[in-house]
């Protein structure tokens, strides 16, 4: 592994291990995009994907929201996308402008599977990605400590099927009840895919992780225990393995993300995560009921919020910090999920400004 200056703030490690803390940790999901002016400025006329695989570019962009809010963020997370596995898996993918993603040809039947690499080289064809992450780790010179991440499987699966963002999921639930030999085919060519991405990230440099399954809540309860949990409860307990095998001594902190499906919070927080990250839709106090600090929680401001007045704001953090029991062993501050374009920079400061002084109370 690369040699790395000594962090200086590892706040949110401490946090993620359930350690008692200062005060809770403050970081947010797309935390580097488009709402910062200086994001525009640097990305110019690039597209989306030269910036992620332009090492320098990435860098500054994962960077930007560390010197916005200096002093009280406390990680940066690598200038990235969830579906860079679909692209290694031989799939093509584009961003497009006020659509997003988008597959030129995405999988429709079973015999299209043929058409991926089923022996994919992670190191060969996401080289650019850690590269990234190691040039961004260097400059952070240890400011902050620095996060990567990769899609869940069933999220990865509904982009591939659909070809994109969708409201029905018409060809992924198709799969589900007509092809369910082909979709656990399908998930397990992903994990595979995606345990190795995660591990080689660590040995590039980052210093946790966090899996994004993001349409998680377009599941019944026992899709979800059939066609989501199994597989994350795969990343996490082979990721560890192959962590080991790698030479990696130290413990990595691991986040999931189930995004609309709090209801599975108690399954969930017996899949092998360090942290477990909540939406907006679940009282933080019945989080904690339910976790039974068995894991560490994130999140979960609706970022809605941040359209609203600092007294509106203020009143959000206070209740939510203190549904978390004040925030100081357990908890690790975030929006429920990430940020949008239209955000004001200096209302998403404020609230994290006021997470800093209602959690340092």
């Amino acid at each position: 592994m690369p040699e790395f200056a000594p962090l200086k703030n590892d706040l949110i490690l401490r946090a993620a291990r359930g350690e008692k803390v200062e005060r809770p940790p403050i970081w947010v999901m797309r935390q580097a995009g488009r709402y910062l002016p200086q994001y525009h400025v640097v990305k110019g006329t690039n597209n989306f994907f030269t910036c992620c695989r332009t090492a320098s570019i990435a860098a500054e962009i994962t960077i930007q929201p560390i010197e916005q809010y200096d002093g009280v963020i406390d990680a940066a997370i690598i200038f990235s996308d969830i579906l860079v596995i679909p692209q290694a898996m031989g799939m093509h993918v584009e961003i497009l402008d006020k659509i997003g993603p988008h597959f030129p040809e995405p999988l429709r039947e079973p015999e299209d599977l043929a058409k991926l690499n089923t022996d994919v080289d992670v190191l060969k064809e996401l080289d650019w990605a850690f590269k990234a992450i190691t040039e961004t780790r260097v400059r952070l010179a240890g400011r902050v400590p620095l996060l990567g991440f990769c899609g869940g499987p069933w999220t990865l699966m509904v982009y591939m099927l659909e070809g994109g963002g969708t409201k029905l999921f018409r060809y992924a639930k198709t799969w589900l009840y007509k092809h369910p030999e082909a979709s656990h085919k399908l998930l397990q060519q992903i994990t595979d895919v995606a345990v190795e991405f995660l591990a080689q990230q660590v040995v590039a440099g980052a210093q946790m992780l966090q899996v994004f399954e993001s349409w998680a809540g377009e599941l019944g309860p026992a899709e979800f225990d059939e066609f989501s949990l199994p597989y994350l409860k795969q990343i996490s307990s082979r990721l560890r393995a192959r962590l080991a095998e790698l030479g990696v001594t130290e413990h990595v902190p691991l986040t999931v993300f189930c995004r609309g499906a709090m209801w599975a919070l108690d399954r969930v927080a017996d899949a092998g995560y360090d942290v477990v990250s909540l939406d907006w839709t679940i009282d933080p106090a019945e989080a904690v009921r339910i976790a039974r600090g068995r894991v560490v929680l994130q999140g979960n401001m609706d970022p809605g919020a941040i359209y609203g007045t600092d007294e509106a704001i203020t009143r959000k953090v206070e209740a939510m910090v203190a549904g978390f029991g004040g925030g100081k062993q357990g908890y690790i501050v975030n929006l429920g999920h990430g940020t949008q374009p239209f955000f004001d920079p200096a209302k998403l400061g404020w609230f994290m400004r006021e997470c800093v002084r209602v959690g340092s109370a």
